[in-house]
């Protein structure tokens, strides 16, 4: 019989060699052996995925490994959220993010790196995709009880757009009930403060920092706003 952290090793595996087949297999396991899900998940999936995160932002690897990856992960995570959903519980999840790429703007590399780390490191992303209206990144924020809207813009011209839904939110007057977080190559932190953003991150893994560091504040903000 495997030991546990055999079966988490068997886990880290799949992800490095970028197999979905094993990560379901090793999801298996970690079920046959009557395991802890939500810590198998963290050893043995999620560590893993942070790491070639790390390893992206060093330019060790590139994107479509690090997509492949984070497929590899959804396979396995599939079996241990059924089982989870099966036993009446669910996965926790940090928080959910609504992310996309703004209007008249159809660059998604970046989002599609912010989105993966964001999911490896327990966050629930609805991926809206590129060229998303003003407005759809609200509605989609309410149908989804989101706590943060992060935007991309690559673009100069784009950019515009992260003030639109920053002042649309505002004249709502919901603009705290999210967190909103920007990035692109020509935003700034000076940017991000100028249309009332709450924050830049310029890729990945700054992002997924900058909500972790900022938790409290944005689980706080979502509460009072539905007072």
């Amino acid at each position: 019989m495997a030991t546990k952290e055999e079966v988490f090793q068997n886990m880290r595996s799949s992800i490095i060699n970028y197999n979905p087949e094993a990560a379901k297999s090793a999801a298996g396991e970690v079920l046959d052996f009557g395991l802890d899900p939500v810590e198998a998940i963290e050893a043995g999936f999620a560590e893993p995925i942070r790491q070639l995160g790390e390893a992206f932002d060093r330019m060790e690897i590139f994107l479509p490994e690090l997509v492949i990856a984070a497929d590899a992960m959804k396979a396995g995570l599939e079996v241990l959220e059924e089982n989870i959903a099966a036993g009446g519980g669910q996965l926790e999840k940090k928080g959910v993010v609504v992310i996309g790429t703004v209007e008249g703007d159809i660059h998604e590399i970046g989002k599609t790196i912010v989105m993966v780390l964001l999911q490896a490191n327990g966050y629930k992303v609805i991926d809206l995709g590129v060229s998303v209206p003003v407005p759809r990144f609200i509605q989609a924020a309410e149908e989804n009880k989101a706590d943060v809207i992060a935007m991309s813009a690559l673009l100069s011209t784009t950019m515009l757009f992260q003030r639109d839904v920053c002042e649309l939110l505002r004249n709502k007057g919901i603009k705290d009930k999210y967190f909103v977080i920007i990035g692109g190559a020509p935003c700034t932190s000076d940017w991000s403060d100028e249309i009332g953003a709450d924050g830049f991150a310029p890729d990945g893994l700054s992002a997924v920092h900058l909500l972790d560091q900022n938790r409290d504040k944005w689980t706080r903000q979502a509460k009072e706003a539905v007072r």
